[in-house]
């Protein structure tokens, strides 16, 4: 009987194991979904300075 509790009590911990892996690897995905969309986000604003910043200076330029 304790062998058989034992093994049980193994495969229990397996199980769990698994699922708190499977979960672990979903919430990985998920954070790095965000990071991409963010990561696009900042190049977009990225671009938007340099063409401000490019068209303040030519601006600038044909005031004086």
């Amino acid at each position: 009987m304790a062998l058989t509790d034992r093994v049980w009590s193994a495969l229990t911990s397996m199980i769990k194991l698994e699922d708190k892996v499977t979960r672990q690897a979903e919430a990985v995905k998920a954070q790095q979904t965000k990071i991409e969309d963010l990561t696009a986000r900042v190049i977009r604003l990225e671009a938007q300075l340099e063409l401000l910043t490019s068209a303040a200076v030519i601006k600038k330029l044909k005031g004086n």
